[in-house]
């Protein structure tokens, strides 16, 4: 056993440590730099770039790593390019690594949720904006154990830069063990030397796993965990420690928070506050008669769109003024959803045009396309707003912060005006006391209130929803719908529904547009088609919806 200690203590041995830990550090910043490119690569629109980091990941993951150091030492001096043997080892762990880091990046970016990339589009976020704010997040959150595994394994790893004479801790222990013929307590003591440098990084995994967690307890919850462990019994004391009086207590006193908010979301009742603005007895009429004398806020003409040898648009025209309310009826598939995404430029299509606010999304004065950043960047000058069927909200932000981030983001707000927008909305929606919530705790008409909400927060002229009620369940509905009629009355927006909703189509619509087939069948005012639609289609339609 001393002779063990010794060799734990030993001077040689722990300067094999530190190689052992240089090289490391270098495999990983340089393989993680390489990732990084790598994985942009693959992501890239440009298939050339995705072809040459195929390769790359083909050629390096499938050689041995032992042979990747020989050649940076060896091979490279041929060229020109002379490295040291720690750098050839560094550099040759680097090359082994990207790929599989690539890999790692990769899988978790895809792994978001492809609607929040469409929110972020809806809202004007440009594609470097989506990738920092809404993807990144939680891509590295759920990245963190796979890196954590990978750096093990380059640790372990370095042990092969014993092949290009690197005095790491593999090379020396056996140069030791073949000097003293104490092969068992040399390996041992070397051995356990690994295994407390692979702890350490197990640590920092888990430290790091806790710190990017977004349900881990504030403070003085945990605070409050830890006396309920100690005095079990006296769970009366436990309120006064928050500050709050006798019988204060909240579900989240006695209940983890996450189940506590999941409580909240399935029990609580969230009346919404008295409108701010009476609808007027509506006259159809006369309201038709104003809204004629409104500007366009959007005008479809000629739209033609297939997916392959589909063809889900075939000749749209619609033209929306500025505060009508159209809602889009038709059975699924008939294109409505599709028409809605081309309104906003989130699809192209083959033929035709669309305005909106008189401009034209994604294409300059001469019809050209425009980048990505450039049609984000229309897209939030213009003023579209998009609700979608599953919601979209960011996972990784709150309530609040799903409405306030792309206000400072893409509107450029403080940070202050942002939070009180946000809030102010919250309020009128009937889920102020939700505001502090992750969307994975709220219901899912709780969601879809707050995803409407995030559009109106930058005040946009034109407001796209798409069948906003077709995720929740019958009795989450009708709260929805009330937050959408309380907009067109208060807002004044244009708004295009899709939506099966008859009774609220004929409630709130200003006029009804039939789709079949993708082109529109009928179209008129909401009162005229719903009781004495004049095209057989729709009637057919317009029966069996009333039948179930």
């Amino acid at each position: 056993m001393d002779l063990f200690l010794h060799y734990l203590r030993m001077p040689y041995l722990l300067d094999g440590v530190g190689y052992t830990l240089l090289i490391t550090v270098l495999g990983l910043l340089g393989g993680l730099a390489m990732g990084v490119v790598l994985a942009a690569m693959q992501l890239s629109r440009f298939r050339t770039l995705a072809i040459v980091a195929r390769a790359y990941a083909i050629v390096f993951r499938g050689t041995p790593l032992i042979l990747q150091m020989v050649f940076c030492y060896n091979a490279l001096p041929l060229i020109g390019i002379k490295l040291s043997a720690v750098s050839a080892a560094g550099l040759a762990l680097a090359l082994n690594e990207a790929p599989f880091i690539a890999e790692i990046l990769r899988a978790n970016v895809l792994g978001v949720e492809r609607g929040q990339v469409s929110a972020g589009q809806a809202l004007g976020m440009t594609p470097a904006a989506i990738m920092r704010r809404v993807i990144a997040p939680q891509a590295i959150r759920t990245m963190v154990p796979a890196l954590g595994n990978e750096a093990v394994s380059a640790l372990k790893n370095s042990s092969l830069a014993s092949v290009v004479a690197v005095q790491e801790l593999t090379l020396r222990s056996t140069q030791l063990a073949s000097a003293t013929f104490d092969f068992f307590s040399i390996f041992f003591a070397s051995g356990l030397m690994y295994l407390v440098l692979t702890g350490a990084i197990a640590v920092i995994q888990i430290v790091v796993e806790m710190l990017l967690d977004l349900d881990r307890p504030p403070p003085r919850e945990q605070l409050r965990r830890f006396l309920r462990a100690l005095m079990p019994g006296r769970p009366e004391a436990l309120p006064a420690l928050a500050g709050a009086g006798q019988g204060d207590v909240t579900p989240s006193d006695v209940t983890p928070p996450d189940v506590a908010h999941e409580i909240v979301a399935e029990t609580a009742v969230d009346p919404l506050p008295p409108a701010t603005a009476k609808a007027a007895p509506r006259d159809p009429a006369a309201r038709a008669a104003r809204l004629a004398g409104n500007n366009i806020a959007v005008e479809v003409r000629g739209l033609r769109k297939s997916y392959g040898a589909q063809t889900v648009l075939d000749g749209i025209d619609l033209t929306v003024r500025a505060g009508e309310v159209v809602a889009l009826l038709g059975p699924s598939g008939s294109g409505k959803s599709t028409l809605l995404r081309c309104i906003n430029r989130l699809e192209g299509w083959d033929d035709g045009t669309i305005r909106v606010g008189g401009q034209s999304l994604g294409t300059d004065e001469n019809g050209h396309p425009l980048s990505p950043r450039l049609t984000a960047q229309m897209r939030a000058s213009v003023g579209v707003g998009m609700v979608f069927q599953q919601f979209n909200l960011f996972g990784h932000l709150t309530a609040r912060e799903n409405i306030a981030g792309p206000l400072r983001w893409v509107q450029e707000l403080s940070r202050f005006d942002a939070d009180r927008r946000a809030r102010d909305l919250l309020e009128r929606i009937g889920l102020a006391h939700r505001a502090d919530a992750l969307p994975r705790h709220l219901s899912g008409g709780q969601q879809q209130r707050v995803a409407i909400a995030r559009a109106v927060a930058p005040a946009p002229t034109v407001l796209l929803l798409d069948e906003p009620t077709s995720a929740l369940d019958p009795e989450l509905v009708g709260e929805v719908l009330e937050v959408i009629r309380r907009l067109a009355v208060e807002e004044g927006l244009a708004m295009v529904i899709s939506t099966h909703q008859l009774r609220f189509a004929g409630d709130v619509a200003d006029r009804i547009v039939f789709l079949s087939g993708g082109v529109i069948v009928e179209e008129g005012p909401a009162e005229r088609v719903l009781s004495a639609p004049s095209h057989p289609l729709t009637a057919r339609f317009l029966s069996s919806m009333t039948a179930e």
